[in-house]
């Protein structure tokens, strides 16, 4: 029963946060900005004020695939986030320049993340293999070192967090100090942000819930 509960954790909330994201996102996006701001705009006014003049703002592919690249020091949104003028583009842009903001700080989690980010990558891509080696072999070691990489990434999903939470909250201060969204705004942006962050938070409990199935299931064979 319990093994029957966790795998349906595991699937339905990811699945309830991203319905959850997909729909205040979409919400928003038809809801214009009262300043006629689009993405590009917000994000340029943020950075310039605060110094990061010379940091790009590049229009990329996809659907909320919005990204701040800390190595090439760019910002990337996604087509509707750049050129749309509404709460949900003003939301999201100002997001990734919080966290173009937290490199300027040398924010910590941020320098973690950044630090973990090769390793982890290669990581992620082995454990399930390593695991399904492992039991296919009847490697006791094998199966284990797999699950340690599997750990690996649900510690980067869990330092993640505070990085994202963070981002916004500087976000939502820019929004409020340079005047780009105004009353209700401010409040729909913040609900576009929350439910967001509640996306990364849904992945990271399903990580964490699928590590504590393989060492449970580990433990019984």
């Amino acid at each position: 029963m319990d093994e029957i509960i966790i795998l349906l954790l595991i699937i339905t909330l990811p699945l309830i946060a991203q319905l959850y994201i997909s729909s205040t996102y979409s919400a928003n996006l038809r809801k214009k900005s009262s300043s006629n701001m689009n993405g590009y705009d917000t994000a340029r006014k943020i950075l310039d004020a605060n110094g990061l003049s010379d940091l790009l703002i590049v229009e990329t592919q996809g659907n909320l695939t919005d990204h701040y690249d800390p190595k090439r020091k760019v910002i990337r949104l996604s087509s509707d986030i750049y050129h749309k003028d509404s709460i949900s583009s003003v939301a999201v842009a100002a997001h990734e320049c919080g966290h173009a903001l937290q490199d300027k700080d040398g924010y910590l989690f941020l320098k973690i993340r950044s630090a973990l980010v090769p390793v982890v990558s290669i990581m992620s891509r082995i454990s399930y293999i390593v695991i399904f080696l492992g039991f296919l072999l009847e490697v006791l070691d094998l199966i284990w070192l797999g699950i340690i990489c599997v750990g690996a990434g649900v510690l980067f999903q869990f330092i993640t967090l505070p990085v994202e939470i963070n981002a916004s909250k500087r976000a939502l201060k820019q929004l409020e100090d340079l005047n780009i969204l105004v009353d209700r705004e401010h409040t729909n942006a913040k609900s576009v942000l929350r439910a967001a962050a509640l996306t990364y938070v849904s992945g990271a409990l399903a990580e964490l819930l699928q590590l504590i199935r393989l060492i449970n299931t580990t433990r019984r064979r």
